[in-house]
């Protein structure tokens, strides 16, 4: 468009210049230039330069406000993170029902203000600063827990010496021979969760091949899990199997395609399901007589996909257990670690067909999935079991958000890094050795609640009103597993229970 004619004499048919004399048509430009330019100044120049210049770092300057950078003088008994993350998170859910103080410290004070934010207690600090460690009172902490890193770990640890010989530190290890370098450093417990993750998903392998399992003990109670399949306990009620008056043990839960579910004395035990019972360890002897469990040979094909770290640890176990162990992987480096360890190695990808049959599907019992993507873990689990339908499927996930994912894409059972990080830690709070029962099922003990103190197991409505189970009481040092509804509850008793994480706090809501 030719704009000439705006300062043309000789035109006067502009709308904005029509009627205006010639001399006053400069004045008219101007006053135009004049109001375009005030519009884009107050709607657009001066907003931004207000919100750039003066409220955001206004903004900023109270978010570093919010967030403090020191523990109260009498904070004890405290556990100090030093990174947020997923096992920190885990670790947090099962701390604050149990009333454990915890303190995660974050550099940034903008990330900080967001976790506060976010409900996490939070103190800003540079973790190679030795008054970041003054300032959390580490010296009345009940222990520091190191989780960023193997490098930044080692350097976490010597800084907090300066300030605290005698807090115990517990580190995490990304490789194992990272754990001499840790504990020169001054840790006092290294966890190598990655390895730990491969064992464990090797014991949940085993775990229904036939014979009673024990995963784990608690405070002399030892936790079994046995495969119902051909007992005379398939297809009936918990209360008509009378398994307790013929061995003492509780029935307490099963498991039923990945979900452990507490056991009632209405609760029918699936004939494909997995039966989890506690008690001590003479009465868990007396169990293969009781019900006619006859142990598996040992000798099963199990197809690991994944030769990473956990796939390396799990097939390492495996073959302690007398496994037959076939893997699948296409990184050629970590199929090369575990030559000679396990009976075949397979190059390839595990979403090929022909890769997975080459690699023994249709004669394994057992595929246990431990990539490091659980998308693809999901996929796998989805593929596998259309394969072969009657196949059992073990894996991994990273995150929690997944666990209900693969589950409905057909895994029997599914654990996760993080939850298995935060039980141990819980573990080392508890004194106890850490059981695994699946991805957040705990069992823990608590003090008789004062208002149910004096009624029986039947008025307490635990059961009814939590979800959890029951499964012990401990009066006096001596541990009572034989529990009938009629049995009271006395002041100094201690219960011991099994449940989700989220059961285990409402019950410390609804009674305490």
């Amino acid at each position: 468009m030719d704009h000439r004619h705006l300062l043309d004499p000789g035109h006067d048919d502009h709308p904005w210049l029509r009627g205006v004399d010639v001399h006053h048509r400069p004045r008219r430009l101007f006053s135009i230039v004049v109001v375009l330019s005030g519009v884009v100044l107050l709607l657009i120049v001066l907003p931004f330069a207000f919100i750039r210049f003066l409220y955001t770092p206004w903004l900023e300057a109270r978010s570093r406000l919010q967030a403090p950078r020191r523990l109260p003088d009498d904070t004890r008994d405290h556990v100090i993170i030093s990174r947020y993350d997923d096992i920190a998170s885990a670790l947090i859910q099962r701390l604050v029902p149990a009333n454990v103080p915890y303190c995660v410290v974050e550099s940034d004070p903008a990330a900080a203000a967001q976790l506060i934010a976010d409900g996490v207690d939070v103190i800003v600090g540079e973790l190679d600063e030795r008054a970041t460690y003054e300032h959390l009172q580490i010296q009345q902490a009940r222990f520091l827990f190191a989780n960023s890193g193997d490098t930044k770990n080692s350097n976490i640890a010597l800084t907090a010496r300066e300030a605290s010989d005698t807090v115990p530190i517990v580190g995490v290890v990304e490789h194992e021979d990272s754990i001499d370098v840790l504990e020169l450093s001054g840790c006092t417990k290294v966890l190598a969760l990655k390895a730990q993750l491969g064992e464990y998903l090797a014991s949940r392998v085993s775990t229904g091949q036939g014979a009673v399992d024990v995963v784990g003990e608690f405070h002399g109670l030892q936790v079994a899990e046995f495969d119902a399949r051909n007992t005379p306990l398939a297809g009936q009620p918990v209360r008509d199997t009378h398994l307790r008056a013929q061995t003492g043990l509780n029935i307490v839960g099963t498991w039923n395609r990945g979900r452990l579910s507490p056991a009632f004395p209405e609760t029918v035990i699936a004939p494909d399901s997995l039966v989890v019972v506690v008690g001590t360890k003479d009465q868990l002897n007396a169990l293969d007589g009781a019900v006619g469990i006859t142990p598996s040979s040992g000798d099963a094909l199990v197809l690991v996909i994944g030769a990473g770290k956990v796939g390396q640890a799990a097939s390492a176990a495996l073959k302690r257990k007398n496994f037959s162990v076939h893997v699948l992987d296409r990184d050629p480096d970590g199929l090369e670690r575990l030559t000679g360890v396990v009976d075949r190695t397979i190059e390839g990808d595990a979403a090929d067909r022909t890769a997975l049959f080459e690699g023994g599907l249709e004669q394994a019992q057992t595929v246990l999935l431990t990539t490091h993507d659980d998308a693809m873990n999901i996929y796998l689990s989805v593929y596998c079991r259309r394969l072969k339908p009657s196949l059992r499927i073990v894996s991994r996930v990273s995150h929690d958000r997944n666990l209900e994912a693969i589950h409905r894409a057909g895994a029997d059972f599914a654990i996760s890094y993080a939850a298995l990080g935060a039980e141990a830690l819980v573990s080392i709070i508890e004194g106890h050795e850490l059981v695994i029962l699946g991805e957040n099922i705990d069992l823990f003990s608590a003090q008789v609640p004062s208002r149910l103190e004096g009624r029986t197991l039947a008025e307490s409505q635990i059961g009814s009103r939590v979800g959890i189970s029951v499964v012990a009481i401990k009066q006096s040092g001596q541990m009572v597993t034989q529990l009938h509804s009629t049995t009271r509850l006395e002041a100094g008793m201690e219960l011991f229970m099994l449940g989700a994480v989220t059961q285990r706090r409402k019950f410390a809501e609804t009674f305490n």
